[in-house]
């Protein structure tokens, strides 16, 4: 009896998180600093800061394919391998095609990291906060469901994780993309500033700015009492950064957490699902497999966050009934896995710049330029809702002869000549959230763990082409109009879920008849049960949506606690 006892007691915590990626390293931290117990679940394997970067440090000629993943691999694992970041050195913080299949009614490339960290070792670390024009749009425009929060209940948020964090850029005045915390920013090129004023003078209601990002430029204190150390701009960032230089779980949040001896962390454990005490009206805690032996286990807390990333998210709430709960946890709604939405990345536009023939660039730099949405901001302006925002980027290649031999050769090697300016952009346009689109469980396929496969049923519409086609019309009249030459633009054609910003299925909301989360991210059904990852999304919006991850998991577990301490749930 005594044993059954130690093992419970060793079993219950205080807080659980399901996650260990950006968002959940956040609840981790926070739940920690606040004294609580906390058992952090994962999925994939231990992956520990400076030790498990196998690749960190090495250079080209070390890879037995010079970075290049070999052709048998990627035709082994066509959705992966269509990853911008999967090269031979980060092949192994990516989930293989083959390791977690799922359905695909139409093409959906889901891309995932299954480690401690998460996706935030390989993310793109663009950060930008989100305005009123985001958190209303809904409401204004008469897609999804009203927002329950506005700019000013996360703006605080906003501040207290980029200081934490360490945000690189600039005060740009912008209404619909406010200014934050931020670092100093690293430099644009001749060219993007050449650009950037060129817009300035001739479009009034655009604007081209520094990309800002999560890379310490200029580590204060606070980054330092977290070991990290001023990005080298190695651009490798992938791989794994020994220097702390950019924001990961892994040398930032997590590291934090274990330093107040407040954290578990279990890796190899996949959460089948939350466990419901219909005595008590609430969660108990969570079922979790074995990665490895297949072995089911339970493990209890008083409050429960939920931070497996958007589509793991919907499965684990849809995979978890009960007698309360039988169409899924807290589904009273009934739009539990709808909803779900994504970013349009599709578009593209390159071209030639004949000036500034006596400059170059040198070095590497791990950000862009930025243009922020211009379209449908103020008013509605054009036959489709919402916008797209666009990365400027420019630079110049060299080319070297390599005729001749000997002497003339060697001399010809030494000397490259370099080319003309290249420039380019990419969209990142916002989708609207439908009914339609969803996350489900297959009724008769499971996974190697008996949890049924996901299904994931989403598409583009009407909408985001006729985004693309504005895109593409917008972009070259301003290339044009900026002397730019050998314009070309580029449908990828690619599938949702390239852009990794899956979002949506457990949406936030005022009423729970049409929502799942209420303001502060809980379950309107379940008190003590919250969603902070993208999961949770009322909208896309068209910034990058890491950094609004962070603000609401933050806020979301201030409010929990102090719930928890009230004995409200």
């Amino acid at each position: 009896m005594s044993t059954n006892n130690t093992s419970l007691q060793n079993r219950t915590f205080d807080a659980i998180v399901i996650g260990s990626g950006i968002s959940g390293g956040w609840a981790a931290k926070e739940f920690t600093e606040k004294g609580l117990k906390t058992l952090v679940l994962e999925r994939g394997r231990d992956v520990k800061h400076l030790k498990d970067y196998p690749t960190t440090s090495q250079f080209p000629w070390e890879f037995p394919h010079r970075g290049q993943v070999p052709e048998a691999i990627k035709s082994a694992n066509p959705v992966i391998s269509r990853c911008y970041a999967y090269k031979e050195d980060a092949m192994h913080f990516f989930v293989k095609d083959t390791d977690h299949p799922y359905g695909q009614p139409k093409p959906f490339d889901w891309i995932r990291g299954y480690q401690v960290g998460g996706k935030s070792l390989m993310w793109a670390r663009q950060t930008q906060r989100w305005s009123d024009f985001d958190f209303e749009g809904p409401a204004r425009d008469g897609f999804a469901t009203d927002w329950p929060i506005r700019y000013k209940d996360i703006a605080p948020w906003y501040s207290y994780v980029e200081k934490f964090v360490g945000i690189s850029g600039n005060k740009d005045g912008l209404a619909h993309l406010p200014d934050g915390e931020f670092l100093p920013p690293m430099e644009l090129s001749c060219v993007e500033n050449y650009f950037k004023d060129f817009v300035k003078d001739n479009y009034k209601d655009r604007q081209v700015i520094y990309a800002r990002c999560a890379h310490l430029t200029q580590p204060q204190q606070v980054h330092l009492d977290q070991g990290r150390g001023q990005c080298q701009k190695r651009d490798l960032c992938q791989r794994g950064c020994p220097f702390g230089g950019y924001f990961s779980s892994n040398s930032s949040t997590l590291p934090w957490a274990e330093k107040t001896g407040n954290l578990t962390l279990r890796p190899f454990s996949v959460v089948h699902s939350i466990i419901f005490d219909e005595k008590l009206g609430k969660a108990s805690g969570v079922r979790v497999i074995d990665t490895n032996t297949k072995e089911m286990m339970e493990y209890y807390a008083k409050v429960i966050f939920v931070n497996a990333a958007a589509v793991n998210t919907n499965a684990l709430l849809l995979n978890s009934t009960s007698h309360r709960f039988p169409n899924g946890f807290g589904n009273d709604s009934g739009v539990l896995g709808k909803y779900f939405a994504f970013h349009n990345y599709r578009g593209h536009i390159g071209g030639q710049y004949e000036g500034f023939k006596d400059s170059t660039t040198d070095g590497r730099r791990p950000t862009s330029a930025y243009l922020p949405r211009f379209r449908n901001v103020q008013k509605q302006e054009t036959d489709f809702l919402r916008g797209y925002a666009a990365g400027f980027s420019s630079g110049r290649g060299s080319h070297t002869n390599t005729d001749g031999f000997g002497t003339t050769l060697k001399d010809q090697l030494f000397n490259s000549e370099t080319g003309g300016w290249y420039v380019g952009s990419h969209m990142m346009g916002e989708t609207i959230p439908k009914e339609k689109s969803t996350v489900t469980l297959d009724a008769q396929k499971k996974d190697e763990w008996g949890i049924p496969i996901i299904n994931i049923d989403v598409d583009y519409d009407d909408n985001d082409e006729k985004m693309l086609k504005d895109f593409f019309e917008q972009m070259t009249e301003m290339y044009t109009k900026a002397g730019f030459t050998n314009i070309s633009t580029g449908d990828s054609k690619q599938a949702p879920g390239l852009d990794i910003h899956e979002m949506g299925g457990v949406r936030m909301g005022n009423d729970p008849k049409t929502s799942m989360l209420n303001k502060w991210n809980q379950m309107h059904a379940c008190n003590n049960v919250f969603v902070t990852d993208g999961a949770c999304m009322t909208s896309t919006s068209t910034q990058n949506p890491s950094l609004t991850y962070m603000a609401l998991t933050a806020r979301a577990v201030d409010y929990a606690v102090q719930q928890l301490k009230k004995g409200e749930i």
